[in-house]
């Protein structure tokens, strides 16, 4: 749509809606008017009584309990991540995308099938109101007027949060005004005037244990869920409400809390006048289950006059119910999608938001088609789709709010002994919440929907036979979530698959520092790819440390990580000094974003490439434990940490910031400090402080973990990653702990001949008696032979002063350092060349060899290969 745009961002109050549009009030209205109070009653109150009859009124109150714990799950999680994905977003940080998946899935489902529902309702009452009651009992007239209002109802959610929250807010008062004054009444009736019907409230219509059976109450309770469901909608236009992290979450447990006095209420007025009989305006009769309050208005009220004006408003009151909460059940569906696609769960077409209106666009417009189409699918085949639907959706439900209150308990998981507090409202209320929804789920859907001839037909099942078909109906409905399941995660998981293969596998030992590292890929496939760490072994015992990110996401990210790693890692071998390093690894990330930039033919309006991968963050480290002195570039991206060996003092490194690579700008500067022995550096990328109230915040609470510099590194990078990132993560994070030694000087071994071919056999000599000091007198003809050619050159070609230098590592290393700045090149003589080979024999007799430059001139350095300790 040309007056839409992609979502800015993924992150939650990023995504470009309309933010601070709602405040508590609204927040609330919006909650109890989705719950639909009148419709819900209407559809559901007789279908109570028919499950556990006189002990509705309790069963209403009852279902209040799971979903008073669940609401505390919902507010806990927006509380750390007001995000409009709500159980998709959080099942996903606590889970996994697969998880995450399915309990979007399963607000989807719930939420387009009671669309159906509530489509139905409002065209029968709408036909009801104006007296034309012969079409109010066609399928045929109901449907099409479902569809109008669908349309009606999309149009407005699409216009804007803020024009659905006033159409809300008096939708919502004229509802409870009217509900109060028919419980009032009704009550008024029993006691003054009595119907037949009438029956005296007792006591025992509260004791739940009067319930004929367990799979009575069973079913009673999950009707009683849905009648409560919808709450949650406060919540999923958290980030178009003032204080998201605060507002939504306290609208989300104010609302049942309100809704348990309306529904006690008026569930036991309605029961005390119509009574629980099987005929008439008895809550028993089969032929009004799932519309309780059709004639209960006229019996009320009267038929003459005001009654009769009552008993329409009555009507009226259930029309603009469902409409209210057809129009935030739009809300929260279609944030749920826009979510989900920004965070790449779905087509990205459903991540637009329109310009003008910021609200989601193919997400609103899509989920009310989507509507539209179930709602003839099911009127087409079912004589009964109200009751149906209902059943079905709650087991989608108690799906979605059992998975929600086991997110919360996982995600908090690892502050539940911080205070009593945590440990009630973050893990023992979500998780009692989330297993009484399991239950009521498992025992609802194989034992109580399952049974042959419950609800409106039955489904003859290959392998399985006869089932119910409220079973069917909303078991298929999640299994279809499951099976494509692979597909919608199948990018997150190649991704990550991919990334995890261009790591390091492993870290080497290294003589110049101990390593340990943590990498934690997103939990969505809108943040995996890109973070990446290294370890480099370099000449002379030396050792390159690399953290960096690439900021952009999925498989592109990930592929363009793998070949900016490849790149550093060759330039690394070159001996190149950091900033040198970063220079021409920018030179290959701008090539590689020109490789990726739109051809000239590129049709305008079609989305280009992402370009996001062109910008990387790097820092690169070469540490020395020869000298103690380490050198360090940084291409954007956080400084490093160091806590020192000697003192414990931990501090921020000054390590000027260049620009991004890919991007240009200013040239990368090197910057050399010395380190102590035992000093711990920590380096990492940017989404290690993602949780942190800032970059600084963050920084100071990693140095304070890293504070304990002895503890084994391991150990310290979980400490790290659990201060830091409690939870899960909304993009990859990167730590690499590095700590220090010096080389031990007996490992060690250094000569400054005199610039003299006559000093060159003293100087094998040496060599020689060094080796066989430590054990190598194998290796000391070919060591001999090398430090002869290479000081012989320098003699010849540069001069004065020269210094030989044996490391024995992990290797056998021989360097000679000189003043002259000639690379020499290694070329095959000819056979009647006189000179040449020397180059040619050193790089036939050892593993590596090759040349850095110093300040002073440049080293020369070969090495050999040792054999591993016995």
């Amino acid at each position: 749509m040309s007056g839409s745009r992609p979502a800015p961002g993924s992150e939650a109050g990023r995504k470009g809606l309309r933010g601070n549009s709602l405040g508590l009030f609204s927040s609330v209205a919006m909650a109890l008017a989705s719950t639909g109070p009148a419709y819900s009653l209407a559809a559901t109150l007789g279908i109570i009584v028919a499950g556990v009859g006189l002990q509705a009124p309790v069963v209403t109150m009852l279902a209040f309990v799971p979903m008073l714990l669940i609401a505390y799950a919902f507010r806990e999680l927006n509380a750390g991540n007001a995000d409009c994905g709500t159980t998709f977003t959080w099942a996903t940080r606590a889970f996994g995308p697969r998880t995450g998946w399915m309990g979007g899935w399963g607000l989807i489902v719930a939420n387009i099938i009671v669309m159906a529902n509530l489509a139905t309702v409002a065209g029968a009452y709408g036909y009801r109101l104006v007296g034309l009651r012969e079409l109010g009992a066609s399928r045929l007239w109901v449907t099409v007027a479902g569809i109008v209002w669908i349309g009606v109802l999309t149009g407005i959610c699409y216009v804007g949060i803020h024009v659905s929250a006033v159409v809300q807010r008096w939708l919502l008062c004229l509802e409870v005004a009217v509900l109060l004054l028919f419980a009032v009444a009704a009550l008024v009736r029993v006691y003054g005037d009595p119907p037949p019907t009438a029956i005296h409230v007792s006591a025992s219509w509260f004791n739940p244990f009067e319930v004929p059976s367990a799979q009575a109450l069973t079913s009673g309770l999950l009707a009683g869920v849905f009648i409560y469901w919808g709450w949650d909608t406060a919540v999923s236009v958290n980030e178009e409400t003032v204080d998201s992290t605060r507002v939504p979450g306290r609208a989300a447990v104010l609302s049942p809390v309100l809704l348990l006095v309306l529904y006690g209420l008026v569930a036991t007025a309605a029961q005390a006048f119509a009574g629980v009989g099987p005929t008439g305006i008895g809550l028993g009769n089969g032929d009004r289950s799932d519309d309780v309050f059709s004639g209960l208005g006229e019996a009320v009220f009267g038929s003459h006059d005001a009654g009769l004006l009552l008993a329409r408003l009555l009507i009226l009151m259930v029309l603009t119910s469902a409409l209210a909460s057809a129009l935030t059940t739009i809300l929260p569906l279609a944030r749920t999608v826009f979510s989900m696609a920004v965070h790449k769960a779905v087509p990205a077409r459903f991540a637009r938001v329109h310009r003008r209106f910021l609200t989601p666009t193919w997400a609103t417009l899509g989920m009310g088609a989507a509507s539209v189409a179930l709602l003839v699918l099911l009127t087409s085949f079912s004589h009964h789709v109200l009751a149906d639907t209902v059943d079905s959706v709650g087991l989608a439900i108690a799906f979605q709010y059992g998975l929600t209150g086991f997110a919360c308990l996982w995600h908090h998981r690892k502050v539940l002994t911080r205070s009593p507090r945590d440990l009630i409202c973050k893990g023992l209320m979500p998780g009692l919440g989330g297993l009484f929804m399991a239950v009521l789920f498992v025992y609802a859907a194989f034992v109580v929907y399952a049974r042959p001839g419950y609800g409106a037909g039955t489904v003859d099942l290959p392998l399985i036979g006869p089932t119910g078909g409220v079973a069917v109906l909303g078991l298929g409905a999640l299994l279809v979530g499951l099976l494509l399941l692979p597909v919608v995660t199948r990018g997150h998981s190649t991704a990550l698959k991919l990334q995890r293969s261009l790591l390091p596998g492993r870290l080497p030992p290294q003589t110049a520092c101990e390593t340990a590292s943590r990498y934690l890929p997103a939990d969505s496939g809108s943040g995996v790819g890109g973070d990446w760490y290294d370890v480099i072994p370099l000449s002379g015992a030396r050792v390159g440390l690399v953290v960096g990110d690439v900021l952009g996401h999925g498989l592109p990210a990930a592929a363009t990580m793998g070949r900016l790693r490849t790149g550093l890692r060759v330039l690394a071998r070159l001996d190149l000094a950091p900033d040198e390093v970063l220079t021409r690894l920018d030179d290959l990330a701008e090539q590689t974003a020109q490789e990726r930039a739109p051809a000239p033919g590129h049709v305008p309006g079609r989305t280009p490439p992402p370009a996001d991968e062109s910008m990387v963050t790097c820092l690169y480290a070469v540490y020395d434990p020869v000298s103690g002195w380490c050198s360090m570039a940084r291409a954007g991206g956080p400084p490093p940490v160091a806590v020192d060996g000697d003192t414990g003092v931990a501090r921020g490194l000054d390590v000027p910031p260049g620009p991004p690579l890919g991007v240009g700008g200013l040239p990368y500067r090197t910057t050399e400090l010395r380190l102590a022995p035992g000093t711990l550096l920590a380096l990492f990328t940017g989404g290690l402080l993602q949780a942190a109230d800032g970059q600084e915040a963050g920084v100071r609470r990693l140095a304070d973990v890293l504070a304990d510099r002895r503890a084994p590194l391991d150990q310290l990078c979980e400490r790290a990653v659990g201060a830091l990132l409690p939870g899960a993560v909304d993009e990859d994070a990167t730590l690499l702990l590095a700590r220090t030694r010096l080389l031990d000087r007996t490992r060690l071994a250094q000569w400054e001949p005199a610039a003299d071919p006559a000093a060159v056999a003293a100087l094998r000599g040496s060599v020689g008696k060094q080796l066989d000091d430590w054990g190598l007198a194998e290796l000391a003809f070919t060591t001999e032979v090398i430090v002869s050619e290479l000081v012989t050159n320098a003699i010849r070609y540069v001069g004065g002063p020269i210094q030989v230098r044996l490391i024995r590592d992990r290797t056998l290393t021989c360097e000679v350092f000189d003043t002259g700045r000639t690379t020499p090149n290694l070329r095959h003589a000819a056979s009647d060349d006189e000179g040449g080979r020397g180059l040619y024999i050193i790089a036939q007799m050892t593993h590596r060899w090759g040349t850095r430059y110093t300040p002073t001139g440049k080293v020369i350095w070969a090495e050999q290969s040792l054999s591993p300790p016995a």
